[in-house]
């Protein structure tokens, strides 16, 4: 939910949430209990599938029947690594739905607990399809000018998810607009708050690094 009456720079970029959002973020929730393997999707989840609110029951196997062949491997892999370990994850994959058609989603898990106890599993999936059509990126980047400067945070921020979870520009923005809405936070302001905490994460290994310095040094010859 977008808040108003802010500052200028604040009501600027709650417009860009405004613009490019549109309809609400495509988003459902998930949740799996260790002692029944029983999995719960909300009516959202069941859509990205193909599935009426309440038509279908998931099951692993059904749930895996629905990734796309070059992604089902590893996928099963981060499931059995979670269910097993009783640990976080995160995903980016393709799903196809009942009709055939493919859908890019981003899931997140985390650990479900009762107590000191861990039960399970729950996080939310992501729909990442749907992308900025021609005329919305027209009126951000044209007719909203003042934004710019508005949005560097959030530029910063769309960075970091672009390259942690591999994803494009728009699909970056939505996965932040879904987190603004979700959580009734300003979208500058979760940004902001984003890039305040990353020096609070494990470095870099030093082999990343190592390639990183390789690619800062010889970027430039690389053909355009």
């Amino acid at each position: 939910m977008v808040e108003t009456g802010a500052a200028t720079s604040d009501a600027a970029t709650d417009t860009v949430v405004q613009v490019v959002g549109g309809a609400p973020q495509a988003t459902g929730t998930f949740g799996f209990r260790f002692a029944d393997q029983r999995w719960v999707w909300s009516d959202e989840v069941a859509a990205m599938h193909g599935y009426e609110p309440g038509s279908v029951t998931p099951t692993t196997e059904l749930l895996l029947s629905h990734k796309h062949p070059d992604d089902r491997a590893h996928v099963a892999d981060a499931i059995a690594k979670s269910l097993r370990d009783a640990e976080p994850f995160c995903s980016r994959h393709r799903i196809l739905d009942t009709e055939g058609r493919t859908r890019h989603v981003l899931v997140f898990g985390h650990t479900m607990t009762e107590g000191d106890v861990v039960v399970g599993t729950t996080g939310y999936y992501v729909d990442l399809t749907e992308v900025l059509d021609e005329q919305r990126q027209e009126l951000l980047t044209g007719t909203l000018p003042e934004l710019v400067a508005a949005r560097a945070v959030i530029e910063q921020a769309k960075g970091v998810l672009m390259r942690v979870y591999r994803l494009d520009a728009e699909q970056a923005f939505r996965v932040l607009q879904w987190r603004s809405q979700d959580t009734n936070v300003k979208l500058r302001t979760l940004a902001a708050r984003l890039i305040a905490e990353l020096d609070a994460l494990p470095p870099a290994s030093p082999q990343v690094q190592t390639a990183f310095d390789h690619l800062l040094l010889t970027v430039h010859e690389h053909p355009d």
